[in-house]
Protein backbone atom coordinates (compact mmCIF):
# COMPACT_ATOMS: atom_id res chain seq x y z
CA UNK A 1 0.00 0.00 0.00
CA UNK A 2 1.17 3.55 -0.71
CA UNK A 3 1.90 6.17 1.85
CA UNK A 4 -0.56 9.05 1.91
CA UNK A 5 -0.01 12.69 2.85
CA UNK A 6 -2.95 15.10 3.14
CA UNK A 7 -2.30 18.01 0.78
CA UNK A 8 -4.89 20.39 -0.67
CA UNK A 9 -2.35 22.08 -2.95
CA UNK A 10 -2.95 25.47 -1.35
CA UNK A 11 -6.71 25.40 -1.91
CA UNK A 12 -7.66 26.51 1.61
CA UNK A 13 -5.00 29.23 1.65
CA UNK A 14 -6.45 30.55 -1.63
CA UNK A 15 -9.78 31.06 0.15
CA UNK A 16 -11.75 28.14 -1.29
CA UNK A 17 -14.15 26.26 1.00
CA UNK A 18 -16.23 23.09 0.90
CA UNK A 19 -15.87 19.86 -1.00
CA UNK A 20 -15.14 20.05 -4.70
CA UNK A 21 -14.00 18.09 -7.72
CA UNK A 22 -10.80 20.11 -8.12
CA UNK A 23 -8.35 17.21 -8.44
CA UNK A 24 -6.82 18.60 -11.65
CA UNK A 25 -6.06 22.00 -10.13
CA UNK A 26 -4.84 20.45 -6.90
CA UNK A 27 -2.52 17.87 -8.53
CA UNK A 28 -0.97 20.46 -10.86
CA UNK A 29 -0.40 22.92 -8.00
CA UNK A 30 1.21 20.25 -5.81
CA UNK A 31 3.55 18.86 -8.47
CA UNK A 32 4.60 22.15 -10.10
CA UNK A 33 4.72 24.24 -6.94
CA UNK A 34 2.58 26.89 -8.63
CA UNK A 35 0.07 28.72 -6.42
CA UNK A 36 -3.36 27.06 -6.40
CA UNK A 37 -5.07 30.30 -7.47
CA UNK A 38 -2.75 30.70 -10.48
CA UNK A 39 -3.47 27.15 -11.67
CA UNK A 40 -7.21 27.56 -10.99
CA UNK A 41 -7.34 30.83 -12.99
CA UNK A 42 -5.46 29.33 -15.96
CA UNK A 43 -7.71 26.27 -16.10
CA UNK A 44 -10.78 28.52 -15.79
CA UNK A 45 -9.45 30.55 -18.73
CA UNK A 46 -8.83 27.44 -20.85
CA UNK A 47 -12.07 25.62 -19.95
CA UNK A 48 -14.23 28.76 -19.91
CA UNK A 49 -15.89 27.36 -16.78
CA UNK A 50 -15.05 26.64 -13.17
CA UNK A 51 -12.59 23.80 -12.58
CA UNK A 52 -14.31 23.09 -9.22
CA UNK A 53 -16.53 20.41 -10.75
CA UNK A 54 -14.00 18.59 -12.89
CA UNK A 55 -11.98 19.41 -15.98
CA UNK A 56 -12.12 17.59 -19.30
CA UNK A 57 -8.97 15.85 -20.55
CA UNK A 58 -8.94 17.98 -23.71
CA UNK A 59 -8.39 21.01 -21.44
CA UNK A 60 -5.88 19.72 -18.88
CA UNK A 61 -3.74 17.51 -21.16
CA UNK A 62 -2.41 20.34 -23.40
CA UNK A 63 -1.95 22.59 -20.35
CA UNK A 64 0.14 19.96 -18.55
CA UNK A 65 2.16 18.90 -21.60
CA UNK A 66 2.56 22.05 -23.68
CA UNK A 67 2.50 24.88 -21.13
CA UNK A 68 3.99 23.12 -18.12
CA UNK A 69 6.28 20.75 -20.11
CA UNK A 70 5.55 17.63 -18.07
CA UNK A 71 6.25 14.38 -19.89
CA UNK A 72 3.49 11.74 -20.31
CA UNK A 73 4.22 8.05 -19.81
CA UNK A 74 1.34 5.63 -20.48
CA UNK A 75 1.13 2.56 -18.26
CA UNK A 76 -1.93 0.96 -19.82
CA UNK A 77 -2.97 0.30 -23.39
CA UNK A 78 -6.02 -1.06 -25.15
CA UNK A 79 -6.35 -4.70 -24.23
CA UNK A 80 -3.40 -4.76 -21.84
CA UNK A 81 -5.34 -4.73 -18.61
CA UNK A 82 -4.04 -3.17 -15.44
CA UNK A 83 -0.26 -3.40 -15.22
CA UNK A 84 0.51 -0.56 -12.77
CA UNK A 85 -1.35 0.27 -9.57
CA UNK A 86 -1.44 3.48 -7.54
CA UNK A 87 1.30 2.39 -5.15
CA UNK A 88 4.70 3.93 -4.63
CA UNK A 89 6.81 0.94 -5.57
CA UNK A 90 5.10 0.56 -8.97
CA UNK A 91 5.76 4.16 -10.08
CA UNK A 92 9.04 6.06 -10.51
CA UNK A 93 10.45 8.46 -7.95
CA UNK A 94 10.06 12.17 -8.58
CA UNK A 95 7.09 14.49 -8.91
CA UNK A 96 4.20 12.87 -10.80
CA UNK A 97 0.66 13.74 -11.77
CA UNK A 98 -0.96 10.32 -11.93
CA UNK A 99 -4.06 9.64 -14.04
CA UNK A 100 -6.54 7.04 -12.83
CA UNK A 101 -10.22 6.52 -13.64
CA UNK A 102 -11.94 9.90 -13.24
CA UNK A 103 -9.15 11.32 -11.05
CA UNK A 104 -5.74 12.97 -11.12
CA UNK A 105 -3.55 12.77 -8.04
CA UNK A 106 -0.08 13.96 -7.13
CA UNK A 107 2.64 11.53 -6.12
CA UNK A 108 6.01 12.67 -4.85
CA UNK A 109 8.71 10.05 -4.38
CA UNK A 110 6.15 7.28 -3.91
CA UNK A 111 3.88 9.21 -1.52
CA UNK A 112 0.35 10.18 -2.61
CA UNK A 113 -0.40 13.88 -1.99
CA UNK A 114 -4.16 14.49 -2.10
CA UNK A 115 -7.16 15.32 0.09
CA UNK A 116 -7.97 11.61 0.43
CA UNK A 117 -6.25 8.33 -0.33
CA UNK A 118 -7.44 7.35 -3.84
CA UNK A 119 -5.35 4.14 -4.02
CA UNK A 120 -8.24 1.82 -3.08
CA UNK A 121 -5.88 -0.15 -0.90
CA UNK A 122 -3.31 -0.50 -3.67
CA UNK A 123 -5.75 -1.91 -6.25
CA UNK A 124 -6.46 1.24 -8.29
CA UNK A 125 -5.14 1.06 -11.84
CA UNK A 126 -2.96 3.80 -13.27
CA UNK A 127 -3.54 4.85 -16.89
CA UNK A 128 -0.30 6.80 -16.96
CA UNK A 129 1.51 9.72 -15.40
CA UNK A 130 3.11 13.05 -16.21
CA UNK A 131 6.53 13.66 -14.71
CA UNK A 132 8.41 16.86 -14.09
CA UNK A 133 11.43 16.80 -16.41
CA UNK A 134 14.80 16.88 -14.72
CA UNK A 135 16.58 20.18 -15.07
CA UNK A 136 19.93 20.29 -16.81
CA UNK A 137 21.61 23.69 -16.74
CA UNK A 138 23.59 22.84 -19.88
CA UNK A 139 20.32 22.78 -21.83
CA UNK A 140 19.20 26.14 -20.47
CA UNK A 141 19.21 28.76 -23.30
CA UNK A 142 20.34 31.50 -20.89
CA UNK A 143 23.32 29.42 -19.76
CA UNK A 144 24.21 28.54 -23.36
CA UNK A 145 24.11 32.23 -24.33
CA UNK A 146 26.74 33.01 -21.70
CA UNK A 147 29.22 30.56 -23.14
CA UNK A 148 28.69 30.95 -26.90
Amino acid sequence: MSQFFYNDGGRKDAGFKGDTGDCVTRAIAIVTGKPYQEVYDRIFELAKESPRNGVHKKVYKPYIEKELSLVWTPTMGIGTGCTVHLVGDELPKGKLIVRTSKHLTAMIDGVIHDTYDPSRGGTRCVYGYWKMPSYNIENDPAWKALFN
